[in-house]
């Protein structure tokens, strides 16, 4: 039987979107073997790929142990550094085709709601905005940018990474692919 798995308020939904798995492995920095494992990235000297536990990331204790951090760059409003290293010592990140980018908004960290294609983002009309300005920054015509909003995919490339700001609930989306 497994514990329950702790709150990530900057992921609120770590099972469903892919970050923690179902397994009996048993976590290097804590010893115990609780059921969920981490299947997200980790950015450390040592290589931790499906060795930590939820727990572990949730508490710090991976992060000081092993000089860990699980989310890519920051990218948003300007915020205490002690907020971004608080949601990168402390929230499971997400694997993306190049390095995953992190958003902040209203002096805080976003949560990250998941991958998106062009299906799911008909219901986030603001990240979907933010995505075409984005691909307009490119340089690229309408037509390409409208083409390149309509191939993504949550599950193959390009692929969209969807936010939500923890303060004012705006969406914010970035796009990537290899």
């Amino acid at each position: 039987m497994s514990d329950e798995l702790p709150g990530f308020p900057y992921r609120p939904d770590p099972l469903a979107t892919g970050a923690v798995v179902a397994s009996g492995t048993t976590c290097v920095c804590c010893g115990r073997a609780r059921g969920f494992i981490y299947a997200g990235p980790v950015y450390a000297v040592e290589e931790l790929s499906y060795l930590l536990c939820p727990w572990c990331i949730a508490d710090g204790s991976a992060a000081a142990k092993y000089g860990a951090h699980f989310i890519g760059d920051p990218i948003g409003d300007d915020v205490p550094l002690e907020v971004v290293m608080s949601v990168g010592a402390c929230t499971p990140g997400f694997s993306s085709w190049q390095d995953p980018q992190w958003f902040f908004h209203c002096g805080d960290g976003a949560a990250f709601m998941g991958a998106v294609g062009a299906a799911e983002l008909v219901a986030f009309p603001d990240a979907r905005e933010e995505l075409r300005s984005e691909a307009d920054a490119w340089g690229w015509s309408a037509e390409a940018v409208e083409s390149y909003l309509g191939a993504l995919d949550k599950d193959s490339q390009p692929t969209g990474h969807l936010f939500m700001c923890r303060t004012c609930g705006r969406y914010m989306a970035y796009a990537d692919s290899t």
